[in-house]
């Protein structure tokens, strides 16, 4: 078992040699380093969220009237963080949420590679992205032995759509995660002012222009005229998911079958019983839909809904306490998307990995001073609703 709380006696014997830690622990630093780091474009497109971002902000804020009560007098010497997933033992029961726009919060733009090598760093799961500056196959092979899993935004073609499944399939990725509630997107006012949607300028669309059923398309080779590539992406990008297509979707596939976007107890029975290998609870950071309810308030609904089905998690994660809480609360696994992709923007692979590491390490220290030893001990715990 990792003593990931550890992490704290490295920062403080360092200092004794007057070195402090590059990047930062909190949240709040590092979100303002970050945009900083990002420029306002990227910013925008990566801090932002939908209409007036209340549903965004209170992906977050919710979490504070959620608490733990702690209890003392037992041995958490050790702390077993482990969780088992899809048939492999993970070490931590965080994974790197999939972000569209991981490519281009690099210096060199090509963020994929350095979030890939976070997770080989870490041993935290990556979530990679249909949305990419890099091939998923190259992705997949950075993050080395930390097994990864892919992330499908579904193409109105259906051709298209089993070659990327079947490419993910072949490169070694040990899930498909379809994202349902991004067909189209929603209203999103920081990147409208601006005129901003980095897709129609070429950008995180690789998986795409490397696909031999996408170029089939193309009358020319999108390194030729990338410009009829990109209208011709806009034209596929989108297919509007049903229910009746999941039979589709376990026929073209072997890998565990992950649904992203549930919210609702009816929609986690509905999914559990038309053969899904987990439900993922997401509102999608609040990016897609505003005017909802903070997605840590309807977690504990989704998993009862979810029987043994594993579920999922994540919108508004910025801590390990905030991890602990959804993982009190049923979740199986929890995803961080926003700090890593800071951490990215200051540091590359280095600077996610230290986000990571400071969310395991935080997480790790909270169930030792509560006194919780393992993850069962948080589920048994629970969480109680306060008035803050």
């Amino acid at each position: 078992m990792t003593n990931f709380g550890g992490m704290q006696n490295e920062i403080y014997n360092a200092g004794l040699k007057g070195i402090l830690p590059t990047f930062p622990v909190d949240f709040a630093t590092l979100e303002k380093r970050a945009h900083e780091a990002l420029g306002p474009s990227l910013t925008n497109y990566v801090a932002g969220g939908c209409g007036d971002e209340h549903t965004q902000n209170s992906n977050a804020s919710a979490f504070h009237h959620w608490g733990m009560v702690p209890r003392m007098m037992v041995d958490c010497a050790t702390r077993d963080l482990s969780i088992d997933l899809f048939g492999h033992k993970y070490p931590t029961p965080l994974f790197m949420a999939p972000i569209g726009l991981n490519g281009e919060a690099t210096q060199d733009r090509h963020g994929d590679m350095a979030a890939a090598r976070a997770s080989a760093m870490t041993g935290v799961p990556f979530c990679a992205s249909t949305l990419a500056n890099d091939p998923l196959e190259d992705v997949k092979a950075a993050c080395g032995d930390t097994p990864a899993w892919f992330q499908l935004y579904t193409p109105k073609n259906k051709e298209l759509a089993t070659s990327l499944i079947r490419r993910a399939e072949d490169a070694g990725y040990k899930a498909l995660v379809v994202t349902l509630d991004t067909w189209v997107t929603g209203w999103r006012p920081r990147d409208l002012n601006a005129s901003n949607f980095p897709q129609l300028r070429g950008k995180v669309l690789q998986n795409y222009f490397t696909d031999p059923v996408f170029r089939s398309l193309l009358a020319k080779p999108p390194e030729e005229d990338p410009a009829a590539a990109i209208f011709t992406w806009a034209a596929t990008f989108g297919q509007v998911l049903t229910w009746e297509d999941m039979a589709w979707f376990k026929s073209v596939t072997k890998l565990p079958i992950v649904l992203k976007g549930i919210c609702h107890p009816d929609d986690a029975r509905r999914a559990v019983d038309s053969g899904a290998d987990a439900v993922y609870c997401s509102n999608h950071g609040g990016r897609q839909a505003n005017g909802g309810i903070a997605t840590i308030d309807l977690l504990e609904d989704v998993v009862k809904a979810s029987g043994d089905v594993p579920v999922l998690f994540d919108s508004g994660i910025r801590s390990g306490t905030d991890a602990v809480k959804a993982l009190a609360m049923g979740a199986r696994a929890v995803g961080v998307g926003r700090p890593y992709t800071y951490g990215l923007a200051l540091g590359g692979a280095e600077g996610a990995a230290w986000v990571l590491r400071s969310i395991l390490a935080e997480a790790d220290l909270l169930m030792a001073v509560n006194g919780y030893p393992t993850l069962a001990d948080v589920r048994a715990a629970g969480v109680r609703r306060t008035d803050r």
